[in-house]
């Protein structure tokens, strides 16, 4: 049979990483990362909704027959900030998750 206490313990534990969870979920979402590319020509500020707050073109760069070069900056600084936020996420869920199988899909749980 089931041992009732083991149970309930459980189901705490579980209660209290959801709780976990659901308070680093707030804080990532108050995250702001930047990302950059061209050595820091072009820069980009993301919150941890994955929203674009500002980009920072470096003016040297503002020239039309650039323009090209200019959208693949900018596209590479958005990336490195997702990626920054997503490994920011993983850190903190697998702080408190150690050893569980699901602690490496975050995008699962958050």
């Amino acid at each position: 049979m089931f041992d009732k206490n083991n149970i309930g313990n459980l189901m705490q534990h579980a209660q209290k990483m959801q709780e976990k969870i659901n308070k680093i979920q707030k804080s990532l979402d108050n995250l702001q990362v930047q990302g950059e590319s061209g050595a820091g020509l072009v820069k980009i500020i993301m919150n941890g909704k994955h929203n674009c707050i500002k980009i920072h073109i470096d003016t040297s760069l503002i020239k039309k027959k650039e323009k090209e070069i200019l959208e693949d900056l900018i596209v590479a600084a958005f990336n490195d900030a997702n990626r920054k936020i997503d490994e920011e996420k993983k850190n903190k869920i697998s702080n408190i998750t150690p050893g569980m199988p699901f602690s490496n899909n975050i995008n699962s749980l958050v």
